[in-house]
C-alpha cells in the first residue's frame, strides 16, 4: 500500500477576531480536506509535546520517528541541501547579515535579515568581504547560499554545542556565543565559541570600515549550529521506500541524511496547482511506497501576519487536493495522511507556536469517526486522539498492515515492521 503524507507546513494557527474568532483553517472553505476527513480518522498531532515551539526541521525529524539526541542541526541540513562543501567533523552554522546599533557598549539588533535590501548579487560583496578567517587554529569559511543567507563552515577540532548570536527580534541585544551547559565536549565547545566571537567581531570591523558595502549590514549573526550524525535510514526504521517532494533546501538536506529519494519541486504563484502536481507525482510513482509531499505555503503566509491571507492560501491548497480526495475512495492501495509539522500563528511574537495541529488518516478499512471538517477544533474530537512524535508513523504502518506483533522476533534486529530479510531456516 502507498502511504501519501501531505504535509501543510505551519497549518495550525490561533483564533482571530477578524475571522469571527476562528482559526484560518476553521474559516476556510476546504471541501476536499473535509471529504477526506469524513471518510477517515481525525485527531491532533504534535511532533514532541504540546506547548513546545518546534522549528520545521526538528518537527519533521521527530515525526519520522528519530530521537532528538541524534538531531544533526539545521546548519548541517541546510549545508547539505545547498551543496556546501564540508567534511563530516566540521560544524555548520546558519548566518546572515543584519544591522546593529551600539547602546551602552552593547550591540542591539536594529535591522533583521529581510531588512537588508539588495539582490543576491548585490549582497555578494558583503559575503566575499568576510568569506574567510582563522584564529586559534580554527578556520571559518562563509558561503552565500541565498539572497541574504549563508552557511559558515567551521573547521579544526570544533563543537556544535554553542549558543546563537542572532536574537531574531529587533531591539534585543545580539548574543555573545557561549558553550551550551552540560554539553559532552566542554573544552572544544568553549574554544569554538571563543573563536566564533572573534570572527563576528572581525566581520563587524570589516563591514563598518568599508563605505562601499551596505551601510545597514554591519554585523553577521549566527544560529543553529550542527554537525553530521550518521542516521539510521528511514527504510530500515519503517520498512518503507521513501520519496520526499519539496521545494526548500532544508528538505533536500533532510532527505539526504535520512535516506529518502528527493524531488526538488518548484514553487509558483499558484499554490493549489503546485500541490496538485506533487500529489499526482506520488500517485503515479511505481517505485516508492511512502511519499512526503510538502508545501511551505501556510508557514510563509503566516509570517506575513495576516490571518485572512492564510485563509485564502489554505483554500487554494484545498483545490490542489481534489484528486487525492476522489482517488482515495476508488483505490484500495493508497492511504493518505494530511497534517502539519507545527502551528505558525499569523499574529504573534512567536515564530512558531506550540499548539497541536489537526491530522486525518484516510484509506481502506480505516475507522470512520463522526468528524466532518478539517480544522484544529473539530479534529480534537476525532478517534485518533492526540498523536505525538513517532506515533503518527506507527499508526500509518499499522493501518497499512505492516506493523510487527510486539515481541515477535525474526532475525537479529528489533523492528517496528514485519521484515522480509531475516535468515531462513534451511534444510541441509
Amino acid at each position: 500500500m502507498k502511504i501519501i503524507l501531505v504535509l501543510l507546513d505551519g497549518v495550525g494557527d490561533r483564533s482571530y477576531e477578524v475571522l469571527g474568532r476562528r482559526t484560518p483553517l476553521e474559516a476556510a472553505n476546504t471541501p476536499n480536506m473535509d471529504q477526506l476527513t469524513a471518510i477517515g480518522s481525525s485527531g491532533l498531532f504534535h511532533a514532541s509535546s504540546p506547548g513546545e515551539c518546534l522549528p520545521s526541521e526538528m518537527a519533521h525529524y521527530l515525526l519520522f520517528g528519530y530521537d532528538r539526541k541524534n538531531f544533526p542541526g539545521r546548519g548541517l541540513l541546510e549545508a547539505v541541501g545547498e551543496k556546501v562543501v564540508f567534511d563530516d567533523p566540521d560544524v555548520l552554522a546558519l548566518a546572515h547579515f543584519s544591522g546593529v546599533r551600539i547602546e551602552d557598549g552593547v550591540f542591539v539588533l536594529d535591522q533583521g535579515r529581510d531588512d537588508i535590501s539588495g539582490t543576491k548579487a548585490d549582497l555578494g560583496p558583503l559575503y566575499n568581504a568576510v568569506a574567510s578567517y582563522e584564529t586559534d587554529n580554527i578556520r571559518f569559511t562563509l558561503c552565500q547560499t541565498r539572497r541574504n543567507d549563508g552557511i559558515i563552515v567551521i573547521k579544526n577540532n570544533v563543537s556544535p554545542h554553542i549558543s546563537d548570536s542572532d536574537p531574531i527580534t529587533r531591539g534585543k541585544p545580539v548574543g555573545r556565543v557561549v558553550p551550551i551547559e552540560n554539553n559532552p565536549e566542554p573544552v572544544r565547545a568553549k574554544q569554538t565559541a571563543d573563536a566564533l566571537n572573534k570572527y563576528l567581531a572581525h566581520c563587524h570591523r570589516r563591514l563598518s570600515g568599508n563605505s562601499d558595502l551596505s551601510p545597514k549590514a554591519n554585523f553577521l549573526v549566527t544560529q543553529r549550529c550542527g554537525r553530521r550524525v550518521v542516521q539510521k535510514p528511514f527504510a530500515d526504521l519503517w520498512g518503507l521506500t521513501p520519496l520526499m517532494i519539496a521545494s526548500d533546501a532544508i528538505y533536500a538536506g533532510l532527505a539526504h541524511e535520512l535516506g529518502f529519494d528527493f524531488v526538488r519541486a518548484e514553487d509558483s504563484k499558484d499554490a493549489g496547482r503546485d500541490l496538485k502536481e506533487r500529489i499526482r507525482r506520488a500517485i503515479d510513482d511505481p517505485i516508492h511506497d511512502f511519499f512526503h509531499v510538502h508545501t511551505n505555503v501556510p508557514d510563509k503566509i503566516s509570517h506575513k501576519g495576516t490571518p485572512v491571507l492564510k485563509k485564502k492560501a489554505l483554500e487554494s491548497l484545498d483545490k490542489g487536493m481534489a484528486e487525492i480526495a476522489d482517488t482515495i475512495e476508488k483505490r484500495k492501495d493508497i492511504m493518505v495522511i494530511v497534517t502539519g509539522d507545527h502551528s505558525t500563528p499569523s499574529d504573534s511574537k512567536l515564530i512558531h507556536s506550540g499548539e497541536p495541529v489537526p491530522v486525518i488518516i484516510a484509506g481502506p478499512n480505516i475507522r470512520r469517526d463522526p468528524v466532518k471538517t478539517f480544522n484544529e477544533i473539530s479534529a480534537a474530537s476525532g478517534c485518533l486522539g492526540l498523536l505525538r512524535g513517532p506515533e503518527l508513523m506507527q499508526m500509518a504502518i499499522n493501518f497499512a498492515d505492516r506493523s510487527v506483533l510486539a515481541t515477535h522476533q525474526l532475525g537479529d534486529k528489533v523492528r517496528a515492521f514485519i521484515p522480509d530479510d531475516y535468515p531462513p531456516f534451511k534444510y541441509k
